[in-house]
């Protein structure tokens, strides 16, 4: 039987945690199932209630406590801990029929997708390579005031593109936070930083030129707006871009969780990665009456 999933992930303060709240409400309105899962160890506060939370299994304020590990050592802990229980998770999501859309929420430190191969192996177990054969899309979020300092959009967009490499799921790149740029970036200038390339930063006058040749004078290794404003800075930026561009393989979608397109929007999209719809039994005019029969009988 097969099963479908979306893995949330991306930055700490994406707004991970609040699309996913966005996107139960719509699933419940349009009368889908969903299946929350909470996979950051150390999250406290939920607009809903998760269906299946790692806190039940461990919890990053007793690995701390108890390990006398940091935070970033205690999650990838917390995270080598789960691959070794991981019936916790298959348990719980075998029994889900092909109408459910599983939602896994993960934690913002993206070096457990990027760096180690922590996440990397959950994604095997989820998918066809274990025995739950979860059709899985990663949407991975990025904050759209990123677009404000190009570099660091650009250093975001990067691991974007690490994530996609490591992972080997289909992907849908989110900018999140729609709402906080309305106004301030122009919707021209913005939907450039859709399908990011390498004239973002040739037109970026603020880093185009070395502060020498602005009479600034010579470079001061301790002037961190000095060094981050220097041709050399300039040449990594470049570099990066030109990696993202060759690879051409991230593109974003826009989000605010507050319009309820938007998030119908992405959520088409990631149907659409998943193959959602294709797997779903046609539906009877007689089932639909049925069904808001039984919303009249419970309200």
């Amino acid at each position: 039987m097969s099963k479908f999933g979306a893995l949330v992930m991306g930055p700490a303060g994406a707004g991970k945690t609040t699309f996913c709240n966005a996107l139960i409400q719509h699933l419940r309105l349009n009368k889908r199932s969903c299946f929350y899962v909470n996979l950051d160890p150390a999250a406290e506060d939920f607009s809903y209630e998760p269906d299946l939370d790692i806190k039940d299994l461990i919890s990053l304020e007793d690995v701390m406590e108890e390990m006398g590990l940091g935070p970033n050592g205690g999650l990838i802990y917390c995270f080598e801990f789960l691959l070794q229980n991981l019936d916790f998770l298959t348990n719980a999501l075998e029994p889900l029929s092909e109408e459910y859309l599983i939602i896994l929420d993960l934690p913002g430190q993206i070096e457990l997708y990027t760096h180690i191969p922590v996440v990397p192996t959950l994604v095997k177990h989820l998918t066809r390579f274990g025995s739950l054969n979860v059709s899985l899309c990663a949407a991975y979020l990025l904050e759209s005031t990123f677009v404000i300092d190009r570099a660091k959009f650009f250093a975001g967009t990067l691991s974007a593109m690490s994530a996609m490499i490591m992972l080997e799921v289909p992907h849908v790149n989110i900018l999140s936070k729609m709402d906080l740029v309305k106004g301030s970036v122009p919707k021209r200038q913005l939907k450039r930083f859709l399908d990011p390339d390498t004239s973002l930063l040739e037109d970026d006058g603020d880093h185009s030129m070395d502060p020498v040749v602005r009479g600034a004078g010579a470079l001061d290794p301790a002037d961190k707006d000095s060094v981050m404003g220097g041709a050399s800075f300039n040449r990594l930026n470049k570099a990066v871009a030109r990696l993202i561009d060759d690879f051409s393989m991230v593109s974003f979608l826009q989000l605010d969780v507050q319009d309820e397109d938007s998030v119908g929007g992405v959520l088409s999209y990631i149907d659409d990665a998943i193959q959602y719809h294709e797997a779903q039994e046609p539906r009877e005019p007689n089932d639909e009456i049925a069904d808001y029969g039984d919303d009249d009988m419970m309200g």
